[in-house]
């Protein structure tokens, strides 16, 4: 069996892999200040609830847009797996085309939403990540990365209108059953939650203005993906495993 991590700025999510078959995955906060010896605790700890032994994992592979993480999980990986992890990166076979002015600079869970995507669904297609930032990431139907957008997502949208805006409170991410809102809490969850919307359905109708051939899908993943998909017009599918999908087929590749 494989296991696979994927980290971003919020939340780590990783998953184990039998052949193709996904039997089990977990999403877990991204701290900085664990150690390696924390993260090989918490994750055999996650291991010995679902009764499954660490010992049957053969092969482990890494994406992460968080440098020190990678280098905590590295490190977690040879002490507590005995292995040495497949980190995504560069020299790393993806079996996708890369068209960016320097590939180097497209994040490694862009790259792999995209060979997870392209890999289940075809193209061409979109993929919305609802993260620490929003992306958007076009894959035509050979299965190149055309490239993309890069915007604040909603937690940092959130974030800063608390922080510079000194009589506003912190809101839960709850959607406001109308777009007028008539108290100052609901009012924020209207502007944030509907303004997302809005502008992910902008950016994707933009985007297939561009394209010379018709997008078949477009798929939303990250954390907060179904609260966007219940009120856009263009996300036709939510799928929270296509970065895992993705981390087994670079496996497979490599």
């Amino acid at each position: 069996m494989i296991l696979v991590f994927d980290v971003g700025n919020t939340n780590i999510v990783f998953g184990i892999y039998k052949e193709k078959n996904l039997i089990k995955s977990w999403r877990i906060s991204t701290d900085y200040n664990k150690t390696a010896d924390e993260y090989g605790i918490l994750i055999r700890q996650c291991f010995d609830y679902e009764k499954i032994s660490h010992r049957e994992i053969s092969s482990i592979v890494i994406s992460s847009v968080v440098p020190n993480v990678m280098i905590l999980l590295e490190e977690m990986a040879l002490k507590y797996f005995n292995l040495k992890p497949l980190v995504v990166g560069p020299g790393i076979k993806t079996g996708i085309n890369i068209r960016y002015d320097n590939p180097k600079e497209v994040g490694a869970d862009r790259i792999v939403n995209a060979i997870g995507a392209f890999e289940k669904y075809g193209g061409p297609l979109i993929i919305v990540d609802f993260g620490t930032a929003t992306t958007f990431c076009v894959v035509d139907s050979n299965g190149d990365y055309l490239g993309g957008a890069i915007a604040p997502g909603i937690n940092i949208s959130t974030d800063a209108l608390f922080t510079h805006a000194s009589k506003l409170p912190k809101v839960d991410l709850i959607k406001p059953s109308t777009v007028i809102c008539k108290n100052t809490i609901k009012s924020i969850q209207s502007g944030i939650i509907y303004g997302q919307v809005g502008m992910v359905d902008y950016i994707v109708n933009r985007i297939k203005s561009e394209m010379k051939d018709d997008i078949k899908f477009v798929i939303a993943t990250g954390g907060l993906s179904e609260l966007i998909k219940e009120e856009s017009e263009t996300i036709d599918y939510v799928d929270k495993q296509i970065t895992l999908e993705g981390l087994r087929k670079i496996y497979e590749l490599n």
